[in-house]
């Protein structure tokens, strides 16, 4: 049986959490390029990001977490950082990719309003606003000589992005509120998304929320509410 079963509805609550991990360090995120749907691996750095984040989430969460309540993200980073961060039942989960960035992907910012010649912003203009242009196949560049093929695509709005988090939210609430331990290994866009749509704040405010690398945020229930208990830790 559950052991939930057995607990208060406010036990439940105050037992339950949601744990959100960044994957480790890669390349771009080294560098502050986009990096939506390229398969980039982790460095070495990033690996050991992400036993040292396992090591810290044992601390924190000594009893683990609940069978079948383990994600991850179906790209390769997230993969790698569940698996050496001790996490080897987790379940691959495609709601949980990270945000398509379409033309900008393997771009930094500065670099994307350059070549459109204005002030774009992410989170405002989206990847959609990017000109056809500068889509098309093309190499990026990846550490001081490599370079990696990204895909053409016209991105993915934040409105899109901002209901694949909202139907994450509404797939694990109820583990929350039944006392499970849940967590979720991705990206720190989507992550971040996921966090403003628990708190009802709307995706867009999402940019509020840094997410460094193997860090990890926790989310919970609070006098039937849900809350932010932690963050970037």
């Amino acid at each position: 049986m559950d052991a939930s079963a057995n607990l208060t509805s406010k036990e439940a609550e105050q037992q339950g959490c949601l744990v959100l991990l960044r994957h480790g360090e890669t390349e771009w995120s080294k560098t502050g390029q986009y990096t939506g749907r390229t398969d980039l691996p982790l460095t070495a750095n990033g690996r050991q990001q992400a036993v040292e984040a396992g090591r810290r989430l044992l601390e924190e969460f000594p009893g683990g977490f609940d069978e079948d309540c383990m994600f991850v993200s179906p790209l390769d980073r997230a993969q790698q950082t569940a698996h050496l961060a001790g996490f080897d039942h987790v379940q691959t989960w495609d709601a949980l990719a990270e945000w398509d960035y379409g033309r900008a992907e393997g771009r930094r910012p500065q670099d994307v309003a350059d070549l459109v010649g204005w002030d774009w912003q992410l989170w405002t203009d989206g990847p959609q606003a990017v000109d056809e242009c500068l889509g098309g196949v093309r190499q990026a560049p990846v550490g001081a000589d490599g370079s990696i093929a990204v895909r053409d695509s016209g991105g993915e709005s934040l409105a899109a992005v901002g209901q694949r988090a909202l139907e994450v939210v509404q797939e694990v609430q109820p583990l929350v509120m039944a006392g499970q331990r849940v967590l979720l290994v991705a990206h720190a866009h989507v992550l971040r998304i996921v966090t403003a749509q628990w708190l009802g704040l709307g995706p867009q405010r999402a940019q509020l929320f840094r997410l460094g690398t193997a860090r990890y945020g926790v989310l919970g229930r609070y006098q039937g509410g849900n809350v932010l208990k932690r963050w970037n830790c």
